[in-house]
């Protein structure tokens, strides 16, 4: 696209700097001297992709070669989409504003089931076909990774090369074979059959699904004997020698976390039976105090940002977060850099930690008790209990914090309305805890945020068996809460059934909701996480003209033997723990933490080399 358009474009828009690229530390090429162009996709607005912290390290360690020039890609705002089509101009890069089908491969992580619908319109505003049979030789290939991609079959008849896992090798080693696949001038398909066998790997269109009489799957079948029978995720062993972003680029709008982020670990040991990423993401890999301190020393130097993040799982988990704090906040304190923890556990929330970040600023706290009795914590494997809510936000109260966030989930397995009352009992224990405190040791006014989402079962974890409440079961859960929220200090906020119930069909399905999804994006859906967007009814329309139950997928126990649509995919962690795990939970017998002792979950047998930390 010449500059002119451009400007033409941007005169249509509301922001146009979510189009215009060339920030602060955005890579510049010249495309003469480059053999591989690939787009890194976000399925969202620049505002929320530009914040994913995957974007910016994989932006970075694709730029760090010179052979390859990596382009960011985002979806563009209702406005900007409506220019595009009235130009028929097709969507664009924005580091070079080229049409993105003239790149090599086109990249989306798929961070969010509802942003599915915003790939395909990606792909339609940059005038390449959908479907990966339709697109000949002259289009990108197309590859999706991130956590969503632990089930790919929703996706099987649009994306060419699924990536499971960390992608920071595997992305290369599939370049690699680009390059020479590329000097061959061979088939699209040749090139697929030269990557098949890379562990992490995972070509759809080079396997075949069959079905029983009562819609569940047969079989997963590969076309060929020599294409695997199960895909292994891949991981970085060692977290300091894999490259991390010193410098990243920074937005000329505000985004959603405008900060600098340092990853400390990878993995999670505490097991809690809804969390996917606490599975997938196993084994824990820590990433050494002394590289942390450089990764935020440069990333503060090359980007003039006045936060910085310590971005995990489980943030208090890391080993020597106390040493870490203490560290930050002499060096950078007193340049009035703040510290950003985001995610916390009760349990580990040290008086020290409290102390020493309200130094430099004080944000609201948040915690995340996830259910509200004890009976229903153990359940899911928390770990925690009221003891350890009711010390924490005391000691935070009593140093001067008056805002506190608590995050539940409802609609997990077993729940009861004691349960229900045990959200608003705890949520009332802390406005008595806080005004237990003698006035002239507590800040004035008081915020309680109590946030309900909805529990959406998802695979790879202990309750992916289990079903989803129904939408009604759902909305009346929420409204006896919010009938029960009436105090002048609280507020209650709930996650849309709808989506929920939609997320939990995708998260679950298998590659009949992809026709379903065509079919959606067709009818206008897109931007489905976006509430006012999102359109429930056509979303219905779609799954009745494809003939599709969604029921089936989001609301249906299923039996252990059944086949699941992800069966085929290795993340270290086997189904016998996972069931284990389930059948504990139906006993309300807790797990303990991985780091006291092995827990058996099958990862340091699946990934050797002294990675586990167990």
């Amino acid at each position: 696209m010449n500059k002119l358009d451009l400007e033409e474009l941007l005169f249509e828009v509301e922001k146009p700097a979510r189009y215009i690229g060339s920030e602060i530390n955005s890579v510049k090429k010249s495309l003469d001297t480059i053999k591989i162009r690939y787009g890194f996709a976000f399925p969202d607005i620049y505002e929320v992709g530009m914040s994913h912290l995957g974007m910016h390290i994989l932006y970075n360690i694709l730029n760090e070669n010179d052979e390859i020039f990596c382009e960011r890609i985002f979806s563009p705002w209702i406005d900007m989409e409506l220019a595009l089509k009235e130009k028929n101009i097709p969507l664009f890069t924005l580091e070079t504003h080229s049409p993105i089908g003239d790149l090599d491969f086109i990249g989306f992580t798929l961070q969010y089931e509802l942003s599915y619908t915003n790939l395909l319109n990606i792909l339609k505003l940059g005038h390449i076909p959908i479907r990966s049979k339709d697109r000949q030789e002259r289009y990108p290939f197309i590859i999706a990774g991130g956590p969503c991609a632990y089930n790919p079959e929703p996706l099987a008849d649009i994306v060419d090369i699924f990536v499971l896992g960390e992608a920071e090798e595997v992305i290369f080693e599939i370049i690699e074979k680009y390059k020479e696949w590329k000097e061959r001038s061979a088939t699209k398909k040749e090139f697929l059959e030269m990557i098949v066998d890379l562990d992490g790997v995972y070509i759809p269109s080079f396997y075949e699904v069959k079905y029983n009489d009562d819609n569940t799957i047969k079989e997963f079948v590969p076309k060929k004997e020599s294409y695997p029978k199960e895909i292994s995720k891949r991981i970085i062993k060692e977290l300091d020698c894999v490259f991390y972003p010193k410098k990243v680029i920074v937005p000329f709008i505000d985004v959603v976390h405008d900060r600098a982020m340092v990853e400390i670990f990878r993995g999670c040991t505490r097991g809690c039976r809804f969390c996917q990423a606490g599975m997938l993401y196993r084994p824990i890999r820590e990433r050494s105090i002394d590289k942390i301190k450089e990764l935020a020393h440069e990333l503060i130097k090359t980007t003039g940002y006045n936060e910085l993040s310590l971005a995990s799982l489980s943030t208090s988990d890391y080993s020597k977060i106390n040493e870490l704090i203490r560290y930050l906040i002499d060096e950078y304190g007193n340049k009035k850099i703040g510290l950003s923890l985001p995610s916390l556990r009760l349990d580990k929330f040290p008086l020290e930690v409290i102390e020493e970040i309200q130094k430099v600023r004080k944000t609201g706290l948040t915690f995340a008790p996830e259910a509200g009795s004890q009976r229903l914590r153990d359940v899911i494997n928390k770990g925690i209990t009221e003891k350890d809510l009711i010390e924490t936000v005391k000691n935070a109260f009593s140093l001067g914090w008056n805002n506190v966030k608590l995050y539940f989930m409802i609609g997990l397995p077993t729940e009861t309305y004691e349960d229900l009352d045990g959200i608003v009992d705890l949520a009332y224990k802390v406005v008595e805890t806080f005004y237990s405190i003698p006035k002239e040791k507590r800040a004035r006014g008081l915020n309680v945020t109590v946030s309900t989402s909805n529990f959406v079962p998802k695979g790879f974890t202990p309750f992916q068996w289990q079903p989803q409440d129904t939408i009604d079961v759902l909305k009346e859960k929420q409204e006896y809460l919010k009938s029960k929220f009436k105090h002048k200090n609280i507020k209650y906020n709930y996650h849309d059934t709808k989506t929920s119930f939609l997320e939990a069909v995708f998260a679950r399905g298998d590659r009949r909701v992809g026709k379903v999804l065509i079919k959606a994006w067709e009818n206008g859906c897109k931007f489905d996480g976006w509430r006012d967007h999102f359109q429930y009814e056509k979303w219905m329309e779609a799954f009745k003209e494809s003939k599709v139950d969604p029921h089936f997928y989001a609301n249906r126990k299923r039996e252990y033997d059944e086949i699941l649509p992800w069966d085929f995919i290795n993340i270290g962690i086997t189904k016998k723990f996972l069931i284990k795990e389930n059948e504990k939970a139906k006993q309300e017998i807790l797990t303990h933490d991985c780091r006291i002792s092995c827990t058996g979950c099958g990862i340091n047998q699946a990934f050797s080399g002294g990675v586990c930390n167990v």
